[in-house]
């Protein structure tokens, strides 16, 4: 008896150790569900805004140049890697201000509906990246190639969006 004793003592270190862990999988098993279930909702919040800009046909995207906003018609909006991307090129005065200060707005009108979004794009320089978003937009495959350095490729962060008419409340989109 007082040998078994002696031995649960010692091995006292490892239960408490094995409790411990066994507590943290249970909570984590608990919080997982939670977790998923909000990366779930962001991905649905994303799809939700590329089918409305598909919708739409065309976009809207404000820059600032200076002190000055520039607004220009953009059609590419495609999900790659869990992010909503967009295109341009290197070349033109938005890649210049976007790089000057990426922080961007979107507007688009469906007919009936009007969408706003605002964001911060972040340049993606991967090929395998470049080739999905022309792929999927083969119209611009005229003017860009994924191994031109011209083509540039940007991911929509800290992205906030509303869903507005004038017959329903904003619906508010966090992605």
């Amino acid at each position: 008896m007082v040998a078994h004793f002696s031995y649960n003592i010692s091995n006292f270190g490892v239960m408490k150790r094995t409790l411990i862990m066994m507590t943290l999988l249970f909570a984590a098993a608990l919080m997982a569900p939670a977790a998923w279930a909000e990366n779930n909702m962001k991905a649905d919040n994303m799809q939700r805004v590329r089918d409305f800009l598909h919708e739409a046909g065309c976009y809207f995207l404000a820059t600032v140049d200076g002190d000055q906003p520039q607004v220009r018609p953009f059609g590419t909006a495609e999900i790659i890697d869990g992010k909503l991307y967009i295109q341009t090129g290197h070349k033109k005065a938005v890649a210049q201000q976007i790089a000057a200060n990426p922080k961007v707005a979107i507007c688009a009108f469906n007919g009936k509906e009007w969408l706003r979004i605002t964001a911060t794009l972040v340049e993606d320089p991967r090929v395998e990246v470049k080739k999905v978003m022309l792929d999927a937009n083969p119209s611009l495959r005229a003017m860009y190639d994924e191994n031109d350095p011209n083509t540039a490729v940007y991911y929509l962060t800290n992205a906030k969006a509303s869903i507005n008419s004038f017959t329903a409340p904003p619906i508010e989109i966090v992605f």
